[in-house]
């Protein structure tokens, strides 16, 4: 076996270094996540933490490793008897690979089905949580794997336990180990709800210094050439960071958290509005951690900083959409705050309030006294005096005479965003993974046995199937007699993710800035919901007399968010194009990826003046949605027309594409939760 690439001799990634090094002496810290660019190491230096944790001891003969000195007294092993001599193994701490392509059963264990159909007898089989029990759980591209997964295996790592209940079995044992997950943002983002899960996250990023990157090459072509001998020249260092892990473990019991810095650590969670309590616990175990790491006695200012800066950027996020980060500088304000509240914590003054209420006073360097603007001026150049509900739409067309098309107008603000309904692709899918449509897959809920098709063995099927030519005469014991046309394959139905892809009308109809801050919002709002159900996305727009692809389709939702909000608007409708290009996408798309279904995201009003063969233009896109929905595209139109006068066209492009009409204000899952409540009521 190749000797694995030393801890010690990765160059640079010191946060990531520490990150590790503090979880491996606190496990309860929650795990580390990793995020980082391809080709960064992230994976080698995980491998080589393995090397450096202390070896355990373990009851033999035990699949679970129970500690003989604490042995779990659930153990489905258990109960162990005595625990001297013999019956007590020494091992290495073991490092875990959960792939990408794993399945619940090969998580958490399943049934036995080779004793309960030899030998009739209920029996549990482990899985990679039971292996992983005082050791390490690695999961690579933790991103992609199923979110089911990963609410597992996080749960786990909470609770140090695992908890099965299937098939007929009911099985806890104890499951503590130290998760690291390592992820590529560029393929996709992990849902905010298992972020916040791990207790810490690091962002890693090749060096752009020549020297750095000219070491990093040497030693790795140093390993390469001999990796016994350039293993054997960093053993020394790896062993002198095994025994200070060793030695902070050892020592953490006695590291004191005093109440200031309890404060302290407090105030900064509260300064970054984190939610729940969860970033405070975490921050508390990582300072005590790092006070251990240095030997300290107690935890001191130092070592609150550093487990904020490690256990708060993945936690500031208050959108899926916003970039995970911390700023240092809004970091040192909230140490200098929590700084006042440790050394005067009930002595701050309240602010003196004026005439006008706190703060108020004669001065009003914000604004003039009729709140138009700093200094009392006149509004912006931008606005016209009103709000924009108040202000006349400009007509598309360019006025008689002036062959000019409409200037580009400035992107709209999205309008706030909200959970949107869900919108499926019809029938029974075979595709990717994910939360949106039905379909068939490996991991989902059984529906019915088959011989031809499924996955995995049905169990009640197949001894179904048996029975009738079991012999009541046989000799007792002799176990099940199975037959080949007995077995039944099990056929599961859970959930896919699809190709959502958006086509966004962002012509001069559409570009008053308060329906386009509205539409803008509801794509978003369908973007968020995407990215929650692991979709693939893409997005066209049209405007002027021309389609393009704003954004090639991607698991990388936030790249559609931020062509979103740059989104510029003007110039005439070219409804028609905006559809064949849309469809070319899907072609293309359909060739790379076969097994994902499509779904084409229509967002207009419907007032098509650009025709693409120089005659009627709304009689083009009509023909442009038949073709689509002839190629059985699925799809939903979002109307966005508004005012007293209504041309109807959206309903009349939905009917050729075979597609539900709905509403802009229709997309909301609160607004058709409200229209359901109140039919019910009436």
């Amino acid at each position: 076996m190749t000797a694995r690439y030393p801890f010690s001799a990765v160059v640079g990634h010191d946060d990531l270094r520490l990150a590790l090094l503090l979880t491996a002496v606190h496990p309860g810290i929650g795990g580390v996540l990793v995020r980082g660019e391809k080709g960064t190491a992230k994976s080698t230096i995980v491998r080589g933490l393995a090397a450096l944790l202390p070896p355990v001891d373990v009851v033999r003969r035990c699949r679970f490793g129970c500690d003989p000195a604490q042995p779990d007294r659930g153990c489905p092993d258990g109960p162990h008897g005595d625990l001297s001599g013999e019956a007590v193994e020494r091992r290495p701490a073991r490092l875990v690979e959960l792939p990408v392509g794993a399945t619940e059963d090969r998580l958490v264990g399943s049934l036995d089905l080779e004793r309960a159909l030899t030998e009739g007898v209920r029996a549990y089989q482990p899985g990679l949580l039971a292996a992983a029990h005082r050791g390490v759980l690695y999961v690579d591209e933790v991103n992609l794997l199923h979110d089911h997964l990963v609410d597992l295996l996080l749960d786990a790592a909470a609770m140090g336990r695992a908890h099965v209940e299937r098939e007929g079995v009911s099985v806890s044992h104890a499951a503590s180990f130290l998760l690291v997950g390592t992820m590529n943002p560029e393929e996709g983002e992990l849902r905010p709800q298992l972020l916040d899960r791990f207790g810490l996250t690091v962002h890693v990023a090749a060096a752009r210094d020549v020297e750095t990157r000219t070491e990093v090459i040497r030693r790795r072509l140093a390993y390469e050439a001999d990796p016994e001998g350039f293993a054997r020249g960093w053993a020394e260092a790896d062993a002198e960071l095994a025994a200070r892990i060793a030695a902070a473990r050892r020592a953490l019991d006695t590291v004191a958290l005093p109440d200031a810095e309890l404060r302290r650590i407090a105030s900064v969670c509260s300064s970054f509005e984190v939610d729940g309590m969860r970033a405070d616990l975490v921050v508390a175990r990582t300072a005590m951690a790092h006070a251990a790491w240095r030997g300290a006695d107690a935890v001191s200012e130092v070592d609150v900083e550093v487990a904020a800066r490690l256990a708060l950027p993945h936690r500031r996020r208050r959108d899926p959409f916003d970039e995970p980060g911390l700023d240092e500088e809004q970091l040192s304000q909230a140490l200098r705050d929590a700084r006042s509240e440790v050394d005067e914590p009930d002595e701050d003054p309240e602010p003196p309030e004026g005439p006008d209420g706190p703060g108020g006073g004669p001065d009003q360097p914000d604004g003039g006294p009729d709140g138009s603007g700093p200094g009392g001026g006149a509004p912006d150049a931008g606005s016209d005096g009103g709000p924009d509900a108040e202000r006349p739409e400009r007509p598309e067309e360019p006025a008689p005479g002036n062959g000019r098309a409409p200037a580009d107008r400035p992107p709209a603000v999205p309008a706030p965003a909200f959970r949107a309904r869900l919108l499926e692709v019809p029938g029974v899918g075979e595709g990717a993974p994910g939360r949106r449509s039905r379909a068939r897959s490996r991991t989902g809920r059984v529906v019915r046995s088959s011989t031809v098709d499924g996955s995995g063995l049905h169990l009640v099927g197949t001894l179904a199937a048996a029975a009738p030519h079991q012999s009541s005469r046989g000799r007792r014991g002799s176990g099940l007699v199975l037959r080949p046309a007995d077995l039944r394959l099990a056929v599961r139905e859970g959930r896919e993710g699809n190709l959502v892809l958006f086509a966004v009308d962002a012509s001069g109809s559409m570009a008053a800035r308060q329906r386009m801050s509205a539409v803008s919002g509801a794509v978003l709002s369908l973007l968020r919901d995407a990215y929650q159900r692991r979709d693939k996305v893409g997005m066209v727009t049209f405007r002027g007399g021309s389609a393009e692809v704003a954004l090639p389709p991607t698991p990388s939702v936030d790249a559609a968010v931020a062509r979103l909000r740059h989104l510029r608007t003007g110039g005439r409708t070219p409804l028609a194009e905006g559809l064949l290009t849309a469809r070319r996408v899907l072609t293309v798309e359909r060739l790379r990826d076969p097994r994902r279904r499509p779904l084409l995201v229509l967002v207009t009003d419907g007032r098509a003046t650009v025709s693409v063969t120089g005659g009627d233009p709304v009689a083009d896109a009509v023909r442009a949605g038949a073709l689509l929905a002839a190629e059985g595209v699925a799809a939903v139109v979002v109307d966005c027309e508004q005012g007293h006068v209504r041309l109807g066209m959206p309903a009349r492009l939905a009917a050729a594409l075979g597609a539900p009409c709905v509403r802009l204000e229709e997309l909301s899952a609160e607004q058709v939760a409200g229209v359901v409540r109140a039919a019910r009521a009436a």
